[in-house]
Parts: C-alpha cells; sequence; structure tokens
C-alpha cells in the first residue's frame, strides 16, 4: 500500500471545512497534519479532536506560525476572508485550494482544466452551483455553434447552507455568473440560488437553461453525456435527472446531487460537488508531488 502522503491545513471549520476533513482522512494521497478555525466549540472542530487530527482556533494564525506544518491548504472560510489570507499564504509558498467565491486565482472544474491549474498556487473552486453548472454550459457551448444567452437556477436545502454560505450569497451569484461567461464565451448569463427550507431536505438540484439559435440536439445529447461521465468519476452521487430537451424555445437540462454523507446527510449535495472536486483537484497536485501514477 502507497503511504506517502501531502499535509493538508484546513481552514475554516464549518459544514465545507469538516465535510473536506472527514474526505482528506479518507484519500490515500493526502492527511491532514491541521483543522484551523476560530470558534473552540465548535462541532468541526469537536469532530476533529475526537478523529485524532490536531486542531487549532487560532484560525489562519495556526499555519502562519507553524508554516511547515502543510504542502496544502484548502480555505474554507468567506470569500472576504480569503481576499486577507491569500497574500499571507502566497508568501509561504503554499498551495492553495480556495473555496470561497472570491473570485481569486484560476478557476478549476476538474472534468475541464484539472491539469492547468495544478501550476498555480491559488485554485478557485468557484461555487457548488458553478461545479454543477458549469461543466454543463462547458458541454453545450462546445458543441452548439452560438449560444447567446446561459441561466443556471440550483435549489439546494436550507439545512445544508451555513453561515459562511448565507453570507456570500452576493458573490455567489458573481462568482457563477462569472465562471459560466468565461467558460462559455457566452456574453450573458445569469445564476440564481434558491434555499429550501422543506422538510424532509431535498436534494440539491441544478437545472441549465440556454438558448442556442440552431441547437444541434444529437451532439449536445453526446456531449452531456460525456461530461457527466466525467463528472461522476469524482462526484459519485451527481445524476443527470431531465437530459437535454427544446423547452419554449430554449435548451433544458437539469442535475441533482446526492452527497455521500460525511457529515451531512446526503442531501447536502451542494457540499460534496464542490468538495469532491477540491478533492480531485488536491489528490493530482499529490500525485504529481509525489510523483505518483494515477490508481499507483
Amino acid at each position: 500500500m502507497y503511504t506517502n502522503q501531502l499535509n493538508v491545513a484546513i481552514l475554516g471549520s464549518g459544514n465545507i471545512g469538516t465535510d473536506l476533513l472527514i474526505k482528506v482522512l479518507r484519500s490515500p494521497y493526502l492527511a491532514c497534519t491541521l483543522f484551523t478555525g476560530r470558534n473552540p466549540d465548535s462541532r468541526g472542530l469537536q469532530l476533529a479532536r475526537e478523529l485524532g487530527v490536531q486542531v487549532s482556533d487560532r484560525s489562519i494564525d495556526a499555519i502562519l506560525d507553524n508554516p511547515g506544518c502543510c504542502d496544502i491548504v484548502i480555505d474554507a472560510t468567506s470569500a472576504a476572508a480569503h481576499i486577507r489570507h491569500y497574500p499571507l499564504l502566497k508568501a509561504l509558498g503554499k498551495f492553495v485550494i480556495d473555496m470561497t467565491p472570491s473570485q481569486l486565482g484560476i478557476t478549476c472544474i476538474p472534468a475541464v482544466n484539472l491539469q492547468e491549474c495544478l501550476d498555480s498556487n491559488d485554485v478557485n473552486m468557484i461555487t457548488c452551483g458553478g461545479q454543477a453548472s458549469v461543466p454543463l454550459a462547458y458541454a453545450i457551448a462546445r458543441s452548439q455553434q452560438e449560444v447567446s444567452y446561459i441561466e443556471v437556477v440550483s435549489s439546494i436545502a436550507s439545512l445544508s447552507a451555513g453561515p459562511a454560505t448565507r453570507i456570500n450569497l452576493d458573490e455567489y451569484i458573481e462568482a457563477t455568473e462569472g465562471a459560466l461567461r468565461s467558460y462559455t464565451g457566452c456574453r450573458r448569463a445569469k445564476a440564481i440560488l434558491n434555499l429550501n427550507p422543506a422538510i424532509p431536505s431535498i436534494d440539491m438540484q441544478t437545472t441549465l437553461f440556454a438558448v442556442v439559435p440552431e441547437p444541434d440536439m444529437g451532439s449536445l445529447a453526446r456531449a452531456v453525456e460525456e461530461m457527466v461521465a466525467r463528472i461522476q468519476r469524482y462526484v459519485p452521487g451527481y445524476q443527470l435527472i431531465v437530459p437535454p430537451v427544446i423547452e419554449n424555445g430554449r435548451i433544458a437540462l437539469m442535475v441533482k446531487v446526492q452527497g455521500l454523507g460525511d457529515f451531512l446527510p446526503s442531501y447536502a449535495g451542494n457540499l460534496d460537488i464542490i468538495n469532491c472536486a477540491a478533492i480531485a483537484l488536491a489528490e493530482e497536485y499529490a500525485r504529481r508531488s509525489l510523483n505518483v501514477r494515477k490508481g499507483g
């Protein structure tokens, strides 16, 4: 069994950070050597202690005071906090994975541009809605001659949205729309996020609409099927539930994301899709750094 691993510090002990903790502990290529937040009584820090992980309630200061503790820093705080954190982490030479919609650094969709992200020192994972929708929007743009408008509507369980997610709603919209434009070349893009308070909690669902003057549905169906298969390699709960159809003169399709239930229950697919994407990136970076072939 391969035992060499890269050391990871997770910054932020909320829902995203704690779910990432469990995923990192399961990885053969990654080791969590520090889990740091601000509230010593947070559920995340308590769980990390129980799992035998070194913890701190000093946030980024715990990393700055012990820079040798990690090779990778995953920042799961907030967009405003990451803007403050990044120059400090850059000075330490860390590979930084940004889980916030800060719009700093290169954006990463593992199914689309994983390899080109490995040479950056600040990689942004956009948003949960972005990870669910942007690959499909990219597939539409690649398979069609022209896309004049893209709209994405994501619905997530209210219980899965922690304080940082709620604080970052404006940044979520801006980051998701920016990624849609960047990956498709379409200048008109709109993103909507619904926090659904229903009990029992709903699974994450994302609907994508696209206006294409002369749609080639055969080419689109093949492109979407291929993209869904790529995403499922690192997000097992990603499912195409409505394949591409023409509705009211526009292309429509829908996906559902169910989580692995690592921290929150399986309805929290919004945690899984962005966190699984981050783990895919971190593991690929670790394999390259450790000179390990995939599957080795």
